[in-house]
C-alpha cells in the first residue's frame, strides 16, 4: 500500500514508530503493535505500528512517522512511502520463555540482543525481558551469554597492548570521585587505561558529569583511540560511542522501574569494560547501611560472581570491598568534586585526605594486582605499590598525565580556584554540641540533587564536617549550592524533614 509520509516532529529516542489511521489499519488488518515494514526508494525498515482515531492526528492515506524512522529511510513529509505487513522477531518467543522461567540458551540471548540493537523491539517488549531476568534471575552460564552478546552489540576498542585497565565503582557514596585520581595514577606508573564513564543516573554526579567540568568528554571511538594512543588513557562518556549499545538500552529501562536484576548489574558493568578492551578491572563495592550494597556478605557473593564471569570471558578481575558508611571528599556535585579532584592532584594543602587516601589505595591495590608482568616488580611486596602510588600522586607525575588528558580532550578549565560555584548557598548548622555518629548518604544525595546537581554542574553541598567529627552548637555542617532561590528552597524544606546528620 502506497502512503503519504506525516512527520510527527516526534522522537522516542530509540524505538522505530509508526501511525495509521485506524480505517487503514483495519483495511490492511493491522493492529497495535504490528510490525510494518516501510520502503522508500531503496530504503527500508521496520517499525512498531501504533494506531490513530482522529484524522487531525494522521489522516487516511498517510502515515505518521517519528523521527527514528524518518531517519532511517531518509523520508520527509509528504514523502511517499510502500508498506508491508512484518513478521514478529522471533527473539519475543524467548522474551516469553523467560517470562516463564525457562532459561535461555546462548543462541537466544544473542537474538534477542540482536533484535534490540536493530531497533526490532518495541520497549514494551524490552520490558518484558528485564522483567524475566528480574524475577526469575540468571544463572551464570546467561549471565556470561549476556555479557558477550552485549560486548559484540557495538564497537569494541582494541589495543595493542597486553594488560589493559579499566576501573568501576558500585556507587551510591557521595562524593567518592576516585576514578580519576586512580586512573592518572595508573596512567603515571605507564598503564593503558581507557576510562569511559556514564553520566549520573541517580547520584548528584557521575564520573562523566565531573570530568565534563574540566574537559570535553562526548569524543567519538577515533578520538579516544588517537587520545589513549597518544597519552595511555582517557577519561570520557561512554554514551559518546557506539562501545555496547543494547547496555544503554535496557538501562534506560531499568531506571524508571528501579528494578536492577543482579544478572543484569554484572553483565552491565563488565561488557562496558571489554568493550573497551580491557584485560584487568578494579571494581570497588563500597558497603554500608545507607550504600547501595548494605552488608559484607553481599558484597563478598557480588565478588564472587565478579570473579567467576570475568574468568568466563577472559577477564581479570579484583574486587575491593570498601567503606561506604558515609560521604568521601567534600565536594558532592560536579564542580564540587571536580575542585576535589584537583586539589588531590595538585597536592593542594586543602585536599580532603579520605579522597586522597582511598585514592593512593586503590590505585596501590590495582599495581599489585598486575605486578606479574613486569619483571623488575612482580616480587615486590604491597607495601612497595603502596608507595608507589603514593609517589606518583605527590610527585605530581598523575597530574601531569591528568593535564595531558584535559588538554587532549579540550580543555576547558584545571585551576580549581577558577571553577565557579552556583550562586545561592545555605549554611546547615548544628543544632547542639557532640560528636557526628552518621551521615546518611542517600538524604545527602537527595539534597544535593533536589538542589540541582548534576544538570546545573555548579549546584551541590560542600562537607565541612563529617562521621567522626566533633562539633559546637551552630557550627557549619555542610552547605547547599544551588542555581536559583526556589531550588535552593526545596532544598531546605526537603532538609527539615529529613537532615540525615546524627549527633550523639
Amino acid at each position: 500500500m502506497k502512503l503519504k509520509v506525516k512527520d510527527m516532529d516526534i522522537s522516542t529516542g530509540k524505538t522505530l514508530v509508526a501511525i495509521l489511521h485506524k480505517v487503514d489499519a483495519k483495511k490492511l488488518d493491522l493492529h497495535v503493535s504490528d510490525r510494518i515494514r516501510i520502503t522508500k526508494g531503496l530504503k527500508s525498515t521496520i517499525a512498531v505500528l501504533d494506531i490513530a482515531n482522529s484524522k487531525k492526528t494522521v489522516p487516511l492515506g498517510s502515515i505518521g512517522l517519528f523521527e527514528e524512522v524518518l531517519k532511517r529511510i531518509k523520508a520527509k513529509d509528504s514523502s511517499n512511502v510502500k508498506i508491508f505487513l512484518e513478521e514478529k522477531p522471533k527473539s519475543l518467543y524467548f522474551i516469553r520463555q523467560k517470562l516463564k522461567g525457562r532459561k535461555l540458551k546462548k543462541e537466544e540471548i544473542e537474538s534477542i540482543i540482536k533484535d534490540l540493537v536493530n531497533n526490532n523491539l518495541s520497549q514494551v517488549e524490552l520490558t518484558y525481558f528485564i522483567s524475566g531476568c528480574f524475577v526469575h534471575g540468571l544463572d551464570l552460564n546467561e549471565t556470561v551469554n549476556l555479557t558477550k552478546s552485549i560486548i559484540n552489540s557495538g564497537d569494541v576498542l582494541k589495543w595493542n597492548k597486553k594488560i589493559v585497565l579499566d576501573k568501576h565503582c558500585i556507587g551510591g557514596i557521595p562524593g567518592n570521585r576516585t576514578t580519576p585520581i586512580v586512573v592518572s595514577i595508573l596512567m603515571a606508573a605507564g598503564y593503558t587505561v581507557p576510562k569511559t564513564s556514564s553520566r549520573s543516573i541517580t547520584s548528584p554526579a557521575g564520573t562523566a558529569d565531573t570530568m565534563e567540568v574540566l574537559t570535553k568528554v562526548d569524543l567519538n571511538a577515533k578520538q579516544i583511540k588517537k587520545v589513549v594512543t597518544r597519552i595511555g588513557g582517557c577519561m570520557t562518556w561512554g554514551g559518546g560511542v557506539n562501545l555496547a549499545p543494547a547496555d544503554d538500552a535496557i538501562i534506560k529501562v531499568e531506571r524508571p522501574l528501579s528494578i536492577d536484576s543482579e544478572g543484569n548489574l554484572l553483565s552491565s558493568i563488565l561488557a562496558k569494560k571489554g568493550s573497551v578492551g580491557a584485560t584487568h578491572v578494579l571494581i570497588d563495592i563500597p558497603i554500608g547501611k545507607t550504600a547501595k550494597v548494605k552488608t559484607r556478605e553481599h558484597a563478598l557473593h557480588l565478588k564472587r560472581e565478579f570473579e567467576k564471569i570475568g574468568n568466563k570471558i577472559g577477564m581479570k578481575i579484583l574486587v575491593l570491598i570498601t567503606n561506604g558508611s558515609k560521604p568521601i571528599g567534600q565536594g558532592i556535585g560536579p564542580s564540587l568534586e571536580a575542585i576535589d579532584l584537583l586539589y588531590v592532584l595538585k597536592n593542594d594543602s586543602r585536599a580532603p585526605l579520605d579522597l586522597k587516601k582511598k585514592s593512593i589505595e586503590l590505585a596501590s591495590e590495582m599495581l599489585y594486582f598486575v605486578r606479574a608482568y613486569n619483571s623488575k616488580t612482580k616480587n615486590k611486596s604491597k607495601k612497595y605499590f603502596l608507595d608507589q602510588a603514593k609517589k606518583l600522586l605527590e610527585s605530581g607525575a598523575a597530574w601531569n598525565k591528568m593535564r595531558k588528558v584535559i588538554i587532549a580532550q579540550g580543555k576547558k578549565i584545571d585551576n580549581p580556584d577558577k571553577i565557579n560555584l552556583a550562586k545561592f548557598h545555605f549554611d546547615y548548622k548544628a543544632k547542639k554540641s557532640g560528636k557526628i555518629i552518621s551521615v546518611d548518604n542517600k538524604t545527602i544525595s537527595k539534597i544535593a540533587r533536589i538542589a540541582g546537581a548534576p544538570e546545573d554542574n555548579a549546584a551541590g553541598i560542600f562537607m565541612y564536617k563529617n562521621t567522626g567529627n566533633k562539633i559546637k552548637k551552630g557550627d557549619t555542617i555542610f552547605r547547599i549550592y544551588a542555581e536559583n532561590k526556589t531550588k535552593l528552597k526545596y532544598a531546605k524544606e526537603f532538609l527539615i524533614m529529613l537532615d540525615g546528620i546524627k549527633i550523639k
